[in-house]
Order: structure tokens, then C-alpha cells, then sequence
């Protein structure tokens, strides 16, 4: 299963454009299969809906939540579509097995006073908290994922049209629109940018580390984590919290949900759902506004 599985996860990585957290969790749940079968001496070929199930069995005796279970099955059934693709096998066992069912989770958000307060929070000074204001802002502004966000270059940015091409899960790029405050804050960060020392001169993503390469995700939870930290907020804040509170605060003013479908980049108006999130006087608010028998 070795030689299939480096085979599928390169599929990834190089056809798919999926980012190193997903290969990486991807390899994690298909060695453990791979460990499963090797126990029970099961051949690849061999594995069936009942063995399948048999997996998920022991991993949720050992405690595995649901949604766990769920992703781990997810990643086993792309490896299966994936073989039965390349013609390795006559069938996908997985499809055959029942998603966990998990409860909704809503992603956290920040209200727009919480997130008003947190921009402010990076002070002008060195080139490096001039680029952290730069990043929360054009994070907020255009409710981009972190892995887009990293993998911006030069010349995906259009400051005097306010637009950023980005390219998202499956290489799928789109146009995003961003504000003048987030245009702001990256142009006062490429006024600086020449200052911090490159290892190459020819180095294209916008947004550098102190070493001059491109900025890493996980560098960039960190600082995010630093600056909650300054802040009264006791819950936990990640990027995709600003993704979250972007998609929350335009509906709340009234943005059509498939308007930010599209500028969050799904393609289920079910899973924008997820990131929308109005309390009951906000709804009862917009309903004696707009209907005509309120």
C-alpha cells in the first residue's frame, strides 16, 4: 500500500494543490489503515466495506471523536476514488460506509468591536509589525484562507484596482475585492518590504519572514496568537476566525449569502452557512425591516 499511497498523496500535492496540512493529516489516517490491514494480513485489493468499518470501530474504541472519524474516512475514500481512477481497483469500498454524524460547529468569530480593537493592535514601527497590520487587514478585508493568504505573490496584488487574485483548493483562482483601509496598511508594507534582507533577490510572495522568504502559515497563527494575547479576549482566535468574522459582519449589513459564497470561495451554499452567524435580535431586526407584513 506504500507505493499507492506516495503515489496518491503527490496527486495532491502536485494536481490538487492541496496545502501541507492536508497532506500531511492524509498520510497520517492512511498509514494507520495501512497498519490496520498489515495486522489483519488484508491485501489491498481485498479491503471491503466490512473491513472498512472494522477501522473505524477500533479507532472510536480508542476514543476517536466523530469528526475525526469523519475526516479520516474522507481521506480513505479519495484514496480509494483515487485507485479506482488510475484503474487499480474495480470499486471504492468506502463509498459504502456512513459518514459519522457530527454536530454543526461553528467556527469563532470576533464582534466587529473585538476585531475594530485587534487591528489596531500591530503599532507602527519596525518593517515587521508594519506587515503584521498589513496581514490582519487584508485578511479581514477579503475573508481569504490562510494556506491563499501565504501563497500570495507580487504579482497577484492590484493596489490601485483593490483586487488580489488568489488561488484556493484545486488551483481554483478568483478575483478578490479588498478595502481602502486594507490597501493602506499593504502599501504602507511594500514602502518597507526592500528593507528586510532576501535571500533572493528574486523573491515573489508579498509577504516575507525575517529571513526574506516566504512567510509560513504557522507563522502567521503565531503572531496572531501574540497579539490576542494583548487583548481581553479569552477565547481561542485563528485565522479562519477572521474568515469567520468576515463572512459574519457583511451579513449582518445585509450581504447576500451568495454574494459571499463567492468571495469566500465555496462551491456548497452549505458549507458558507457554516460561516454566517446572526444572533436572534439582528434576525428579528432584518425581518420587521424587509418583510411587508412585519
Amino acid at each position: 500500500m506504500k507505493k499507492e499511497m506516495e503515489e496518491f498523496l503527490a496527486y495532491l500535492r502536485h494536481e490538487r494543490n492541496a496545502s501541507p496540512h492536508t497532506i500531511s493529516s492524509y498520510r497520517i489516517d492512511l498509514t494507520q489503515l495501512a497498519c490496520y490491514l498489515e495486522g489483519r494480513k488484508v491485501e489491498l485489493r481485498a479491503v471491503d466495506n466490512v473491513c472498512l468499518r472494522g477501522f473505524l470501530a477500533e479507532l472510536h474504541q480508542k476514543n476517536l471523536s466523530k469528526s475525526s472519524a469523519a475526516r479520516k474516512l474522507a481521506a480513505i475514500r479519495s484514496f480509494f476514488q483515487f485507485l479506482l481512477k488510475k484503474g487499480w481497483l474495480e470499486d471504492n469500498p468506502a463509498k459504502a460506509v456512513a459518514t459519522p454524524k457530527t454536530d454543526q460547529h461553528v467556527p469563532g468569530f470576533l464582534s466587529e468591536d473585538e476585531m475594530e480593537k485587534f487591528l489596531e493592535l500591530p503599532k507602527e514601527g519596525d518593517v515587521l509589525a508594519v506587515r503584521d497590520k498589513a496581514i490582519l487587514e487584508l485578511f479581514y478585508a477579503s475573508g481569504i484562507r490562510l494556506g491563499e493568504l501565504v501563497g500570495i505573490n507580487l504579482e497577484d496584488l492590484s493596489l490601485e484596482e483593490k483586487m488580489l487574485r488568489v488561488r484556493g483548493k484545486g488551483k481554483k483562482e478568483r478575483i478578490v475585492p479588498f478595502g481602502r483601509k486594507a490597501a493602506e496598511s499593504v502599501a504602507a508594507y511594500l514602502r518597507l518590504r526592500m528593507m528586510i534582507p532576501k535571500k533572493s533577490l528574486e523573491e515573489k510572495a508579498l509577504f516575507l519572514n525575517y529571513q526574506g522568504t516566504r512567510i509560513a502559515a504557522r507563522s502567521v497563527e503565531r503572531m496572531m496568537a501574540k497579539y490576542i494575547r494583548r487583548t481581553s479576549i479569552r477565547r481561542k482566535v485563528s485565522p479562519h476566525s477572521l474568515r469567520h468574522s468576515f463572512a459574519s459582519h457583511l451579513l449582518s449589513r445585509g450581504a447576500d449569502l451568495r454574494v459571499i459564497q463567492e468571495l469566500l470561495g465555496h462551491e456548497s451554499l452549505a458549507t458558507t452557512q457554516k460561516y454566517t452567524h446572526l444572533d436572534l435580535k439582528q434576525l428579528l431586526d432584518v425581518y420587521r425591516k424587509s418583510h411587508p407584513r412585519s
